[in-house]
């Protein structure tokens, strides 16, 4: 047995549990309650507890999780290559949210199973991992569960941490329990952080990282149905498009105000992806009297709209295939971050972000040095871009052109990581 097994959890971690197990009483109130929200999949709700919803498959099994939609996504490249080389292990991919689920779910080659990953509570994993023993455990980013990572090491599963990402938000608040986060990140045999970023941060705290992977980087192009694309840019007409995709309150508003500030040839159709879809009908209401045209409504698109809600989940690989340039949400408020830039760019799609790109920092700086996307510093500056880019078609196609081959640059970081691993497959 591993010696580290045996020691005594640090005071933090023990009232952690301890208040964990107190609370777990309340847990399924709070999964109704979110339920009742459209948070949750009330049919599901067992999952978060630790209660299987299906069998576990015999053999090794190897657990793969991640938390919200990009995560997850980022996840199915490393899934698709572990199921083709290794067909005989089990493979399940675990998230945290409901739209996570919903857009991952259909992708997953066919024999993975998904489930949602239980609340940590000592009794929701005990039961999750009472069923399902995985052998390893891949977690994604940074889903630093005390509970479910520390229990998963004492039933002597291998762990590994991999595309890790730690905010200075989150270094700083980890910071505040050094014993317990040195814990923690030694429960990890493999650590493989994203960034130069990330990586200082997290050996500051007590890991000890083997080499950087960043499974964005690494991922396919985002699918979508080429009739329905080649549909709708016929519904558009002859106009550009500039499509904003994952976009925040109220980038929706500003960035319809910048539209109508563009010089003077004929308007083009601006495309909406909210992040969060849910709030279609709120953003519909802010940008009145404007012609929108809401897409989870079936409203029509036709030369008279001048927006298009696109405010549908998974969806952003078909709206980033119709756009002249894509503005990157997420990015022109506080406390976002940006959102991944290799999106458009494996699609050739023009990119144009706002300053705050603190979650892909190295992502941009790369991108921008290859000519392949451009940052705004403010809506002013987004308006002199937009202009620019619709006005010079030529500038439009080499910023694209240089997009896919940087993107088609990322792919060796995902043989890299497979290689570091191999070794702790079943």
């Amino acid at each position: 047995m591993n010696p580290e097994r045996k020691e005594a959890l640090p005071l933090s971690l023990a009232a952690y549990g301890a208040a964990a197990a107190a609370l777990a009483p309340l847990a399924t109130t709070v999964l109704s309650r979110r339920a009742r929200r459209g948070k949750e999949d009330p049919v599901r709700l067992g999952e978060r507890l630790g209660r299987a919803s299906v069998a576990r498959p015999p053999g090794g099994l190897v657990w793969l999780h991640a938390v919200s939609v990009g995560e997850s996504l980022s996840l199915l490249p490393l899934v698709e290559r572990l199921a083709a080389d290794r067909p005989d292990l089990g493979l399940l991919v675990t998230t945290g949210t409901r739209a996570s689920a919903e857009v991952l779910g259909p992708r997953l080659p066919a024999g993975v199973i998904h489930q949602f990953a239980p609340v940590d509570t000592p009794g929701a994993v005990r039961r999750f991992l009472d069923h399902w023993r995985p052998d390893l455990g891949l977690f994604v980013e940074s889903e630093l569960w005390p509970n479910l990572i520390l229990q998963t090491r004492a039933r002597g599963a291998k762990l590994a941490l991999v595309s890790a990402r730690i905010t200075e938000r989150s270094y700083r608040a980890w910071s505040r329990w050094p014993s317990a986060i040195r814990k923690v990140l030694g429960a990890f045999e493999l650590v493989l952080p994203q960034d130069a970023a990330s990586e200082a941060r997290l050996v500051s705290l007590g890991a000890r990282p083997a080499g950087r992977l960043n499974l964005k980087r690494a991922a396919a192009p985002l699918l979508a149905d080429g009739t329905e694309v080649a549909r709708l840019r016929a519904a558009a007409g002859p106009r550009p498009i500039v499509a904003a995709v994952s976009t925040h309150a109220p980038e929706e508003a500003m960035i319809a105000r910048v539209m109508g500030g563009l010089a003077g040839r004929p308007p083009p159709l601006l495309i909406l992806a909210p992040r969060h879809p849910q709030r279609g009908e709120t953003i519909a209401s802010e940008l009145a009297p404007a012609r929108v045209a809401r897409r989870s409504a079936g409203d029509k698109l036709d030369a008279q709209t001048e927006i298009y809600l696109a405010d549908t989940l998974g969806e952003i690989g078909l709206v980033l295939r119709l756009a002249d340039v894509a503005v990157m949400g997420g990015s022109f408020g506080e406390g976002i971050g940006g959102h991944n830039p290799l999106e458009p760019a494996r699609l050739g799609a023009p990119a144009v972000s706002g300053p705050d790109v603190s979650n892909f920092a190295d992502l941009y700086e790369d991108l921008v040095a290859a000519g392949a996307a451009l940052v705004a510093a403010d809506p002013p500056a987004l308006v002199e871009t937009l202009d620019l880019l619709l006005g010079d078609h030529e500038r439009r196609r080499a910023m694209g052109e240089a997009a896919i081959a940087f993107a088609g640059r990322q792919a060796g970081q995902l043989e890299a990581a497979l290689a570091l691993i191999g070794p702790l497959l079943p």
